[in-house]
């Protein structure tokens, strides 16, 4: 088995943020080993630099901030929620001023003091959908430390040429034989082991006893036979494109909205045993120098055009939380709004939403991190 070391240790045994450096995993080394870079000329005060998943500096989301503000937005990318922890914690404080992260994240932030408690006033709460106005894990003690940004939904992603909508209305067609060597797994521990949760049948996929979680660990393992590989975020398309995997759980639209729209014969479900919510949130980081421009940021990041564009983001598309966001996208991109299904007179991702069928992320509840972890590894050494 792959030993890790717990990178949230010292959140859980008030060890300090001197002695978590010194002991650092060997995931947050190669994490942080990227740098910054800086445009050619850019000085420190013209940039705002951004911790986020890929794409969310492309122009085609940042531009009209960076032209009213006349500052560039830098990104260092990560992909999970782990490595997301690692760079905070690794790197020079002040590094930073915006992070975005995951939502199941945002409390692990706060309780390390990486980020600032934000005024709810200074956002368009207004302009949100009621679910998404007081979000869980971003009002924390009954205040705000991050806004919503964008969701989406996480089930079974599959090749529309090998299965049909009837066959993936349940996780069970994994292990159909038809897909023996064909089912590709995303390479984070979360999402694929959240859905198959809800398969074996438990109602909150991240809140589970210890029976519960050797059973899942069991559901988990007998897909080993399934599996083609794992992969990162960029590898995830290709292998659809290709073909080399013909479904991968714990995926949605992220993935599928962008590749059906190239051509390829692919498509998301949500099956019947449920999904999972992931949602990406923005905070201001305590030690930025930048406070008010990392306001500013965020403020457009949640306005009507900030949201707009987020949707769209050429990376990966994704649901919004701001009724003003899809009003501008139906009025701008109309073919986007049916596309992303964020229509108002249409069943849309809201609907889906009121049914039940979908689960908010989270990090594990009974268990800690590093179980969960310890058990994905053990599967991929398979």
């Amino acid at each position: 088995m792959i030993q890790r070391v717990d990178p949230f240790a010292f959140l859980s045994r008030g060890i300090g943020r001197r002695q978590f450096l010194q002991g650092a995993t060997a995931l947050g080394a190669t994490a942080a080993s990227g740098g910054l870079l800086l445009p050619n000329g850019a000085r420190a005060e013209e940039t705002l630099n951004l911790l986020s998943w890929p794409g969310h500096a492309d122009p085609a989301v940042v531009a009209p901030f960076e032209e009213e503000y006349g500052v560039k937005v830098i990104a260092k990318e990560y992909v999970g929620g782990e490595n997301m922890l690692a760079l905070v914690n690794q790197s020079p404080p002040g590094t930073f001023d915006v992070v975005l992260s995951d939502a199941e994240y945002v409390v692990m932030l706060r309780d390390g003091g990486f980020i600032e408690e934000m005024d709810p006033a200074d956002y368009p709460f207004a302009d949100f959908w009621p679910d998404f106005q007081k979000f869980p894990g971003h009002w924390l003690d009954d205040k705000l430390y991050s806004m919503i940004i964008r969701f989406g939904y996480l089930g079974l992603a599959y090749r529309t040429d090998v299965l049909t909508p009837e066959e993936v209305q349940s996780y069970s067609v994994m292990w159909d034989e038809k897909l023996k060597g064909g089912v590709g797994f995303f390479d984070w521990y979360l999402p694929t082991m959240g859905c198959l949760s809800l398969y074996d049948g438990n109602k909150a996929p991240y809140d589970i006893d210890d029976a519960a979680f050797g059973k899942l660990k069991d559901t988990l393992f007998s897909l080993a036979p399934q599996g083609t590989g794992f992969y990162s975020m960029a590898d995830t398309f290709s292998s659809l494109t290709s073909g080399a995997a013909k479904c991968i759980p714990g995926i949605g639209d992220w993935i599928t909205l962008l590749l059906s729209k190239d051509g390829v014969p692919v498509d998301a479900v949500v099956p019947k045993e449920g999904g999972v919510q992931w949602t990406e949130s923005m905070s201001v980081m305590a030690a930025s120098t930048k406070k008010d421009l990392a306001k500013k940021f965020i403020q457009y990041m949640t306005s009507a055009e900030g949201q707009k564009r987020s949707a769209v983001m050429p990376a990966y598309n994704a649901s919004i939380p701001s009724k003003a966001g899809w009003t501008l996208l139906n009025e701008e991109l109309p073919e986007e709004a049916v596309r992303l299904r964020m229509t108002f007179d249409n069943r849309n991702v809201m609907d889906e939403y009121a049914d039940g069928k979908i689960h908010i992320r989270k990090t594990p509840v009974q268990q800690d991190i590093e179980t969960w972890n310890d058990a994905w590894s053990e599967f991929k050494a398979m």
